[in-house]
């Protein structure tokens, strides 16, 4: 059994391309991410998702300002705050720096993104608002589970439907913010299906948790 985590460590240092790229997700997650594990505020991919989370408001203020919301300098803020959480997630492969904050911090930027783009998306209407109501809902249930997850000390991993739907539902506000209705509608409509079964999902992963410790 000693053995075991150096055998994981050995795993994790042997960076193959789609591990590097994301793609190969198997095994269990960094020991420095789980619950209970020190913050680590100060990593290479922790300093990617301050800034990620510093061009949140920049891009509030740019697009509301620009008067039809599709300004390019705004929506090019949009896309660097929805692929920094990529690039975070290569620094954090490459350079080992995992940390509990990271674990945190990325999942949060990510909702006040797409929470961010649904304003900006709604009030210029650029999508169909009765899909960005359900889009904002979602995100707002997400936050009130992770939070209650917490207290209840039930730790919710990222399942794969979730996954699935970090793409369309981006898509679908950074082509709605730069013009591009057509194809920003049809990854709105993608999006919700994916996310609304991701949801369900962790609910009943979180209930069976909970259950598990209770009994």
């Amino acid at each position: 059994m000693a053995d075991r985590p150096v055998a994981e460590a050995a795993e994790r240092a042997r960076l193959t391309f789609r591990r590097f790229a994301g793609l190969d997700r198997s095994g269990p997650p960094p020991p420095e991410t789980v619950k209970g594990a020190p913050l680590h505020p100060w990593t290479i991919p922790n300093a990617i998702g301050y800034v990620r989370l510093a061009m949140i408001p920049a891009f509030l203020i740019i697009a509301f300002n620009s008067g039809d919301g599709q300004y390019w300098v705004s929506t090019l803020l949009f896309g660097l705050v929805g692929w920094g959480d990529y690039f975070d997630g290569i620094a954090a492969r490459v350079t080992g720096q995992y940390s509990r904050l990271g674990a945190l911090l990325d999942p949060l930027i990510d909702r006040l993104l797409v929470i961010s783009g649904v304003v900006v998306c709604w009030h210029f209407e650029l999508l169909p608002r009765w899909g960005l109501a359900l889009l904002a809902v979602r995100e707002v249930l997400m936050l009130i589970l992770v939070r209650v997850a917490m207290v209840k000390h039930v730790d919710l991993p990222v399942n794969w439907l979730g996954r699935a739907g970090v793409f369309p539902v981006f898509g679908a506000l950074f082509f709605g913010l730069a013009g591009v209705d057509w194809l920003a509608q049809a990854l709105l409509y993608v999006g919700l299906v994916l996310i609304y079964g991701s949801l369900a999902q962790y609910v009943r992963a979180g209930l069976r948790q909970y259950r598990a410790q209770q009994g």
